[in-house]
């Protein structure tokens, strides 16, 4: 793909460099800066306000703060937009309320804009930040804070000066993942007619049917990837986490009655704003339009999206598995080099790597028709480029990362003498890992299956760019019923995606309080 954006040429590529990637650029970045800082403040609040504060309904909160992970943005844009909209049931109440007659005689803010995208962005992409800030901060040790304390700070002066500092290494990585996301996503962008970098590459190649220049414009959208993969780490260069300690004896900052009022209604405005009310209208869409001809198309569209994503999470986990144990089992200083580089795919936009698998798989499904035309044998086709073949293997390049680092994770708790007692038993190697190892990572193993599945459920921007002809995914029906505002017809998929969204939500959040 690099190869052909630098090829690329065209008239096309040098039109839009002087007239409106520039824009494109600009957009991109600015968005990825807002919607950062959006959730930085969601999070990292939020995030403190559960693990330091003696809030109101924190239990409740802790694991609620969650659900807007299983939210699609796309869905939350088409959704608010239709409740705030001209036409939407708040303005017509207003108008009504008021006795208004036309929009000139009132203000009311405009949604469908580079901040309002940023806002949808980040109602659902902050949980990223606030689950591993509130995993840092609970499991700082403990002695820094007692000694911050025996020094004359009081409990607010020490999380401010001692663990907030702490935590940088985990806000570092959440708000990097949060930017990728940001950069990756095309659905909300597209929806919401903000020119992005992701909107420029599908208008380009789909819209002017240059894929040269469309390569190019995704290998400035990596570069732009690349560089915040580079930040980041140079950013958490010499930070430390601390050691992970029990919190049993941990001093809170206590809150008055108002504070504590006032804090919850923030956490509880983020569940409300980023899934609940959005939960709420698909409801009502799928109790007051659903039909019997809504439930054929969506057992159709829900077997293939269920089809492509358990064999891509199969497959996943399969691949995680393997690459798991070769870094257990062969301790020697390359063999965390195989799992590090299966999980670059996450830093990829989908569209890009979309891009990327067509000019790969292409070229091989013209090389193999010709191989079979040269031996008069009967042509197979696009085997590869044009069948659910491209999008699995899609899913699993991207979603590999999700797989190693929760399979890692799980090997790392099993202990190392695990591997040595089978042998003394006369049991090999195969034998240890099945009979031994397997068995405890089953909750592991599940957890990461959930994750890739949920993921490539979601997954529409590689659906789009890779799907074969009259195939369609429960995302790609859900976007074309939203580009032609008919998401009503599409609400019980929608619902659908948000319960499948659930599940590792819900398997996570009991398996870490536990």
């Amino acid at each position: 793909m690099l190869v052909d954006g630098i090829d690329a040429s065209t008239q096309l590529f040098g039109h839009l460099w002087q007239t409106v990637l520039p824009d494109y650029l600009q957009n991109t970045i600015l968005l990825g800066v807002f919607v950062v800082l959006l959730s930085l403040i969601f999070g990292v609040v939020s995030a403190a306000l559960i693990s330091q504060t003696n809030l109101l309904f924190k239990q409740q909160l802790r694991w609620l703060l969650l659900l807007p992970l299983a939210m699609p943005a796309y869905l939350v844009a088409y959704l608010y937009t239709d409740l705030f909209d001209y036409a939407g049931p708040v303005q017509r109440n207003l108008r009504l309320w008021f006795d208004w007659q036309s929009p000139t005689e009132y203000w009311f803010f405009d949604l469908r804009t580079l901040s309002g995208a940023a806002v949808m962005l980040a109602l659902v992409l902050y949980p990223y930040i606030y689950m591993l800030t509130r995993g840092a901060f609970e499991q700082q040790d403990q002695s820094l804070m007692r000694a911050a304390r025996l020094l004359g700070l009081n409990a607010k002066q020490t999380f401010f000066n001692v663990a907030l500092p702490l935590a940088r290494p985990a806000i570092a990585v959440s708000a990097s993942l949060v930017l990728m996301e940001t950069l990756a996503d095309f659905a909300t962008v597209q929806y919401f007619s903000v020119n992005t970098l992701t909107t420029a590459i599908f208008d380009t190649w789909l819209g002017y049917g240059d894929m040269a220049a469309a390569n190019a414009l995704a290998s400035v959208l990596m570069l732009l990837v690349l560089c915040v993969i580079v930040v980041e780490q140079r950013g958490r260069a010499g930070l430390r986490h601390q050691s992970s300690r029990p919190n049993m004896h941990k001093e809170l900052i206590q809150l008055s009655f108002l504070q504590q009022i006032a804090a919850s209604v923030f956490c509880w405005l983020l569940v409300i704003l980023g899934f609940l009310l959005p939960f709420a209208l698909l409801i009502s869409m799928a109790v007051e339009y659903s039909n019997a001809e809504q439930l054929a198309n969506l057992l159709e569209t829900g077997i293939n999206s269920i089809k492509v994503s358990v064999i891509a999470a199969t497959v996943a986990v399969f691949i995680a598995l393997i690459l798991g144990f070769y870094q257990r089992l062969h301790g020697n200083k390359f063999s965390h080099l195989p799992q590090q580089i299966s999980g670059f795919g996450y830093a990829i936009p989908g569209t890009v790597l979309a891009m990327a698998m067509l000019a790969t798989f292409a070229p091989l499904d013209h090389w193999l028709n010709d191989i079979a035309e040269f031996f008069a044998w009967q042509q197979p086709g696009l085997i590869m480029s044009g069948t659910i073949f491209a999008m699995i293997f899609a899913f699993v390049v991207r979603f590999s990362a999700i797989a190693n680092g929760t399979i890692a994770s799980g090997i790392k708790q099993i202990p190392q003498s695990l591997d040595y007692a089978p042998a003394t038993l006369g049991m090999g190697l195969i034998k240890t890992v099945t009979r031994v190892h397997l068995p405890i990572l089953k909750p592991t193993i599940l957890i990461a299956w959930l994750l890739v599945f949920v993921e490539s459920m979601k997954e529409l921007s590689a659906v789009l760019l890779l799907r074969p002809f009259n195939f369609e995914t429960l995302s790609s029906q859900i976007y074309q019923l939203i580009s032609d505002e008919m998401l009503e017809q599409g609400a019980l998929g929608a619902i659908l995606i948000v319960l499948f969204g659930l599940l590792p939500i819900i398997l996570l959040n009991r398996k870490r309080e536990h």
